[in-house]
């Protein structure tokens, strides 16, 4: 095999260990499976994970476990600080609560209470979030400009945005997909769709704007920006084969809600905000498990803002 092919099957092996530890956040989780899951030897499993991940294995399902508690304080507020501790697998809320203070500075009642903290509160900077990986915790960030009385979008405009979702039935797509080596980093988003349109225009697969959808893993709000997973996916023929350093994947079908974005690109992450604030609260569904999709349609590095569908896979609102 060459170097290249065993780069690339590495790089595939790993993404098995981070999908298999995503599907089990709320459970214990075992060195020797996550191991097993992308077939490494569990003696050296270790050191290839650090090697291309940037964490041990630990501190990534650390990282992950207090994101993914932060989105549920933040989005599901019928959950009580109690309820996300057991569902998080922690042993008792006092030890979550300590351990989500001291990773992002502030305790899970301060995240619930911040829209009566001040634009300066510099708490953030006080966890493990900033210490290690630089990235200020800022809980306003999370809620609705309406609940923190911050001005990012204009009303009359966010009103008009939030007026056009639709929710549909979409069919399974066939994609290609290649994931970006510094998350959201702008350039190497920029770097890693121009490698996947190069691709499908040599493999002769049709790349219109129609075909082309970032898959986003992570909420760049609570997950420092180079950590975030970002794939830049395109729809290919059924049963077309897909070799390394590309991924074959599918998006499932299932019912979405379709949000439709034009504005800058830094504020699409307080569009999301909005959307979950003000749509799915009164809409009969929550997100499902399946990350955020948005389906480019226009090349904001020629025209300077960003025009896209944002796709949310949906089910209907559990109890739990």
């Amino acid at each position: 095999m060459s170097k290249t092919n065993t780069s690339a099957e590495y790089i595939r092996r790993i993404n098995k260990a981070l999908e298999f530890i995503d599907k089990h956040l709320d459970q214990t989780i075992q060195l020797n499976d996550v191991a097993n899951a992308s077939y490494f030897s569990a003696y050296h499993f270790h050191r290839i994970f650090h090697a291309l991940v940037g964490e041990t294995v630990n501190a990534y399902v650390s990282r992950k476990r207090m994101e993914k508690a932060a989105s549920r304080l933040v989005y599901k507020p019928a959950l009580s600080v109690t309820d996300v501790a057991e569902a998080g697998g922690f042993s008792s809320s006092a030890n979550f609560a300590k351990a989500f203070k001291l990773y992002f500075g502030v305790s899970p009642t301060e995240l619930r209470n911040c829209q009566s903290q001040s634009q300066d509160n510099n708490n953030g900077k006080n966890g493990k979030l900033y210490s290690k990986y630089g990235k200020a915790f800022n809980p306003q960030e999370l809620y609705s400009q309406f609940v923190t009385q911050s001005a990012v979008f204009d009303t009359d405009k966010l009103e008009e945005l939030l007026m056009k979702l639709k929710v549909k039935e979409q069919h399974e797509k066939p994609i290609a997909y290649l994931s970006s080596p510094k998350g959201y980093e702008l350039e190497s988003v920029y770097a890693t769709w121009d490698k996947v349109i190069q691709w499908a225009n040599v493999k002769g697969i049709d790349d219109g704007r129609h075909a082309r959808f970032a898959i986003c893993h992570d909420n760049p709000m609570i997950t420092p920006e180079d950590k975030c997973r970002y794939d830049a996916a395109i729809v290919i023929p059924p049963e077309f084969e897909v070799t390394g350093p590309y991924r074959q994947s599918s998006i499932p079908e299932g019912k979405y809600v379709i949000a439709y974005y034009k504005g800058d690109a830094d504020k699409i992450s307080n569009f999301m905000t909005e959307l979950c604030s003000h749509w799915f609260p009164n809409s009969g569904y929550e997100p499902d498990d399946y990350p955020a999709i948005f389906n480019y349609l226009n090349d904001s590095r020629q025209d300077g803002y960003v025009e896209m569908d944002v796709h949310i896979k949906l089910k209907a609102i559990s109890g739990s």
